[in-house]
C-alpha cells in the first residue's frame, strides 16, 4: 500500500511563504510524475505544478514566478516552495504521485495514481 503524506500547511499572511513537503512510503518500485493539486472551498481541484522524474516541471499560469516545485528522488519526497502568497491561494493542498508499486507491474506498464490527504493552506490577514 502506497501512503502519500503533506505537512507544512497552515495560517500565513498575505505576501508570506510556505514550504510544503510530502513523503510517499508503502510499496513502492518507481516513482513518476509528482505534483501538486488545490481546491478551494465550492472549486475544483486543480493542477498547482508537476515534476517529473528527471526535473522537468510544469505550472499552472496563476502560479508561475511564485511557486517552485522540487523533489527529492532518494528520500521520495516532493517539495513545493510558495512565495508571495494571496488570499486566492487559500485552499487544500494535496500531493500526487504516479506510482508503480512492483517490478511485475512495472514491466506490465501499471502505474497507479496515489493522492495524501491534503494540507490546508490559508492566506489571511
Amino acid at each position: 500500500q502506497v501512503q502519500l503524506v503533506e505537512s507544512g500547511g497552515g495560517l500565513v499572511q498575505p505576501g508570506g511563504s510556505l514550504r510544503l513537503s510530502c513523503a510517499a512510503s508503502g510499496s513502492i518500485f518507481s516513482i513518476y510524475a509528482m505534483g501538486w493539486y488545490r481546491q478551494a472551498p465550492g472549486k475544483q481541484r486543480e493542477l498547482v505544478a508537476t515534476i517529473t522524474s528527471g526535473g522537468i516541471t510544469n505550472y499552472a499560469d496563476s502560479m508561475k514566478g511564485r511557486f517552485i516545485i522540487s523533489r527529492d528522488n532518494a528520500k521520495k519526497m516532493v517539495y513545493l516552495q510558495m512565495n508571495s502568497l494571496k488570499p486566492e491561494d487559500t485552499a487544500v493542498y494535496y500531493c500526487n504521485a504516479d506510482i508503480t508499486v512492483n517490478y511485475q507491474d512495472y514491466r506490465r506498464g501499471k502505474v497507479e495514481d496515489a493522492w495524501g490527504q491534503g494540507t490546508l493552506v490559508t492566506v489571511s490577514s
